[in-house]
């Protein structure tokens, strides 16, 4: 059976190195046909382990070539190379027996491409794209496409390198992902797919009151309080004021299901950032609870008849309820949809509006659309890859990026238990339901794993399988202090609103046999690999040209996960998005040889002292260290960027440990970073006292109240 072809117009009919991303029966068997018109060698490293039928087919089809790479001369293998590939004749790399997790699209170590890439032919990377591998559990095997090749762009003679052979294949994949049917359906119909299909056996517990709700009933309350919701309000849009729990995904479930897009608010930010976002989406209903309501009660709440209470509306709803819990196990999906107007919303239509934390100004619309939402479930799940019975722990906002595509819909769709707790922040209760449920996944910012490490026992975190981390920087020394403690290592996450959120994670290792070579999934430092079909570029910080991978510059990602654009703002969605859908994300950083992302700062967190760039985080990570803040249970220390009129811009520290001897005290600092290897002119200027480091409910710093504070506190 043949396999369909992404992009065949772009292999050359002149002679080229192909690079696939792995080669297994199945990939050589597609090469051979693909290539079957034309003359193929092989080209194999003298090391690898090939798979039985990999290496019979290559007996029996075509010349070999061995290299190695530690071979002294890469330039000479090269020209012997050439040979190999005159006239329309290719050569095929042979990647060896390979472990990786599902729909990584580069098995090859970096050491390999660099070889590859230093033999000076015009290399064609691509990749297998397998919709299989990234398949939710709601998708019926038999409608899934057939496993294809997806061809990269051509990378000329002399030009390529581990980089641009990794970025070629990274792009690949993303043309293909973004193909896949899943991807471009309809969020509403995917939650009712999920809630239907793991009816019986999946649940959410809300760890306020202990209290457990079926599947099959969280449902059946969504479709019937979607109907009401529908009734209430003409606006494409519902607030919801609420914290993690059954309450808040009843309500979260129902406005999608009423074909409105629910906006969760952040009940955290300012009076002005709240009312901000209520104005710019245009809401005139907010779905809360009466509890809820006294315990924010600073909250610009509006007038109660814009309110709708949930625990007041659901009780009047109760037979309506409990018929469709019953009608919801007997008719199938499609006939609830139909009834229910459920799907009509779907690919780019609008989904999720999230507003971003305001850390730098006034909260921005981020418009997520049902493609945005399906792909990065879809990116995040099946890299995580969790079987049935497993367990995620829901304790981040909803408004919070990660809180509404991890916790929320993710779940559902997939059929993870969901064990709920309003606050983040209490970690002590969080260790006991960790215990309590024998949870899998646990997510948390590396501000709330401090709190872990004050309050909950070792014995409490025995179940966890994963602990990822996200919203700032992982200190290592922190990582492996949990580590010490709990006997699991975090990982770093990364993402953004604009990306649904995420777009990189490190995992543990896969096992592999002694044969195969194991594809490193962690790598401390870093936030790991790009998930599925996201695709990478940078640019030069000063002059945005575009930069090879590799170097430091500013990261722009494609895939199908990023948003399409700020809500009523086209100059700012301009500057952050281009024609051909780059998203740029603002973060500075590079990705080394193996795939893994180094994030080296926000764009905003970089001074320019004396035409160099410094990068603050870096800074507050080598002044945590010298201190030995990293296993503190609250951020210490923040640098912040001032103006300096010699050289334009100068660092201070904010600190919550700083003496009445503070000029002394900034000197001993610079003293013990330089003896560390921090260049003079990264060192704070000055130390400012706070009481504390000003922080978001994500656990972010507050950029914009660190500047006032440090304005304010200069000497």
């Amino acid at each position: 059976m043949s396999h369909p072809i992404l992009n065949a117009d772009r292999i050359p009919k002149e002679g080229c190195l192909v690079v696939p991303g792995r080669m297994g029966p199945d990939e050589i068997q597609a090469l051979v046909q693909l290539f079957s018109s034309r003359p193929v060698s092989w080209l194999i490293e003298d090391s690898a382990t090939l798979a039985p039928a990999v290496e019979q087919v290559i007996t029996n089809s075509g010349s070999g070539a061995a290299f190695s790479d530690d071979d002294a001369d890469p330039a000479g293998v090269g020209e012997q190379l050439k040979g190999l590939i005159q006239g329309e004749a290719v050569l095929i790399y042979v990647p060896g027996k390979s472990v990786a997790r599902k729909a990584t699209p580069c098995h090859i170590p970096g050491k390999t491409l660099e070889t590859l890439g230093s033999f000076g032919l015009p290399v064609l990377p691509l990749v297998f794209d397998d919709p299989r591998e990234t398949a939710m559990s709601i998708e019926r095997p038999g409608s899934l496409p057939r496993a294809g090749i997806a061809v990269g762009e051509l990378i000329p003679a002399g030009e390529a390198s581990a980089a641009r052979i990794r970025q070629g294949m990274l792009a690949a994949a993303e043309e293909a992902f973004g193909r896949h049917p899943f991807v471009n359906s309809s969020l509403a119909s995917a939650l009712l797919h999920g809630l239907r299909k793991h009816a019986s056996r999946t649940a959410v517990h809300d760890g306020s009151d202990d209290s457990t709700l079926r599947f099959d009933r969280l449902l059946a309350a969504a479709l019937v309080l979607s109907k009401y919701v529908r009734e209430e309000t003409d606006n494409e849009r519902v607030g919801i004021i609420l914290p993690p729990g059954k309450a808040g995904l009843v309500a979260n479930l129902a406005v999608v299901f009423a074909g409105k897009t629910p906006v969760n608010l952040n009940f955290t930010a300012s009076h002005d950032a709240i009312r901000s976002a209520m104005r710019q989406a245009n809401l005139d209903r907010f779905i809360t609870a009466d509890p809820f309501v006294r315990k924010v009660s600073s909250f610009p709440w509006p007038p109660n008849r814009d309110l709708i209470f949930i625990e007041r509306v659901l009780p009047t709803l109760k037979k309506k309820i409990i018929a469709w819990t019953i009608l919801g196990r007997l008719l199938p999906a499609g006939v609830i949809a139909g009834l229910f107007g459920i799907g009509k919303r779907k690919g780019d239509d609008e989904a999720v509006l999230l507003f971003t934390s305001g850390s730098s100004g006034e909260p921005k619309g981020v418009v997520l659309s049902h493609r945005n939402m399906l792909a990065n479930v879809c990116q995040f799940g099946q890299r995580l890859d969790l079987g049935p019975g497993s367990k995620i722990l829901g304790s981040l906002p909803l408004f919070h990026s990660f809180g509404c595509t991890v916790t929320l819909w993710y779940p559902v769709i997939e059929g993870i238990d969901l064990i709920t707790y309003p606050n983040p922040l209490e970690t002590k209760r969080l260790g006991e339901l960790v215990h309590e449920h024998a949870i899998d996944v646990l997510l948390a910012t590396p501000t709330f794993l401090r709190g872990y490490m004050r309050r909950v026992k070792p014995e409490q975190l025995k179940s966890l399988k994963y602990v990822v981390t996200g919203a700032e920087k992982l200190p290592e020394n922190l990582a492996r202090a949990f580590e010490e403690r709990f006997g699991i290592l975090p990982q770093e996450g990364y993402g953004l609103t604009e990306t649904s959120p995420a777009t990189n994670v490190n995992l543990p290792d896969p096992v592999g046999d002694a044969d195969s070579h194991v594809v490193a999934c962690s790598r401390l430092g870093t936030v790991g690999h790009l998930l599925p079909g996201i695709a990478i570029r940078m640019t030069n910080p000063a002059t945005d040209q575009p930069a090879p991978i590799d170097q430091q510059g500013v990261i722009w990602l494609k895939g199908a996960n990023i948003f399409p654009g700020y809500l009523k703002q086209p100059a700012k969605t301009k500057e952050v998005l281009d024609a051909d859908g780059w998203f740029k994300t603002g973060d500075v950083g590079r990705m080394d040889a193996d795939g893994f992302l180094h994030i080296e700062g926000r764009i905003s967190r970089f001074s320019k002292i004396g035409g160099e760039m410094v990068p603050h985080e870096t800074v507050e990570a080598a002044i945590n260290k010298v201190l030995g803040l990293d296993s503190e249970a609250e951020r210490r220390v923040a640098i912040v960027g001032v103006p300096d009129a010699k050289k334009g811009e100068a660092i201070v520290l904010l600190s919550t440990i700083a003496g009445p001897a503070l000029e002394q005290e900034c000197i001993d600092l610079r003293y013990k970073l330089m003896d560390a290897g921090l260049p003079s002119l990264w060192c704070p200027r000055e130390i400012i006292p706070v009481a504390e480091i000003p922080v978001l409910a994500s656990g972010k710093l507050d950029l914009k109240a660190c500047e006032s504070v440090a304005a304010e506190g200069q000497g």
